[in-house]
């Protein structure tokens, strides 16, 4: 049985422990609400963007601008949305067994791995993916700025026939105790297909111009909005794990202080039967 002193340094660890996971809990669920509300705000903008897109596009043949052709998905170039920190349960093994499933239903494809979270970095690094691009501080830049910064690299190499498609792979936000791993083919461009209600735009300038324009600003979109839940997403989890982790830490001090308690009372009962002994043999 371990000594008392060793017990209770155990104990006093744990408690410091159990002290900084309630904080991080208390940080990540401030911090969750505002990501949340920023996710939410976001959504109207997309929406509309995404209707403009479909009443522009409408109608307009693939080889109308580069960023609409199709070709066989030879190669293809993931972005994947990882975090820069731990602490925060399966939420990046989750995404990167995913993203192997991913690959696994293609079978034969080649694949080339833009990357956003240290998480993410190290991980690929490890396993010697082709890395075309990683970007650190997914919690520090603003989702606009670091979106035009990948949707500009992964529109230059589609363009230029480097890739055959780009695709998308982040944690969707559902609660703060689910995270749902979610794809998205960013490029080429998905145009509208069959009878969608689609508003009658003026458009000026010209289609074709209008169209040149608007595709870079979609793709920008749709990783922004991608960010943001993988931003909300994180915190979740985060909170979620410093909460199972703060409980753990709980029933571990509970029963170590029972066990502190046995060895106190079998030092004690020692103590009185070696001292009732020695009283005994005085007498005898």
């Amino acid at each position: 049985m371990p000594s008392l002193k060793s017990l209770r340094k155990r104990i006093a660890t744990v408690r410091s422990t159990q002290q900084i996971t309630r904080a991080m809990k208390m940080v990540a669920a401030a911090r969750l609400r505002r990501a949340h509300e920023a996710a939410e705000r976001a959504r109207p903008y997309a929406s509309k963007l995404a209707e403009l897109f479909a009443s522009v596009a409408a109608g307009v043949e693939p080889e109308a601008h580069p960023l609409l052709a199709r070709r066989p998905e030879r190669r293809i170039d993931l972005l994947v949305l990882t975090s820069d920190r731990g602490l925060c349960g399966g939420y990046n093994a989750n995404l990167f067994r995913y993203v192997a499933s991913f690959l696994g239903e293609r079978g034969g494809t080649e694949a080339a791995v833009a990357v956003v979270g240290r998480k993410g970095f190290e991980y690929y690094r490890r396993r010697s993916a082709r890395l075309i691009v990683h970007r650190l501080g997914i919690l520090t830049t603003p989702p606009a700025q670091l979106a035009a910064d990948l949707a500009g690299e992964l529109t230059r190499r589609f363009a230029a026939e480097e890739s055959d498609a780009a695709y998308l792979l982040y944690n969707r936000f559902r609660s703060a105790i689910s995270q749902v791993p979610t794809p998205t083919r960013l490029l080429p461009v998905a145009t509208p297909e069959g009878d969608v209600p689609l508003v009658d735009y003026i458009l000026e300038p010209e289609r074709g111009a209008l169209l040149a324009r608007l595709l870079p600003r979609y793709v920008e979109a749709l990783i922004t909005q991608a960010l943001l839940e993988a931003v909300a997403s994180e915190h979740g989890a985060r909170m979620t794990a410093m909460d199972n982790a703060t409980t753990n830490a709980t029933e571990m001090i509970g029963s170590l202080t029972l066990s502190m308690n046995r060895a106190r009372q079998a030092a004690i009962t020692k103590e009185l039967m070696e001292i009732v002994s020695g009283a005994e043999a005085l007498k005898g």
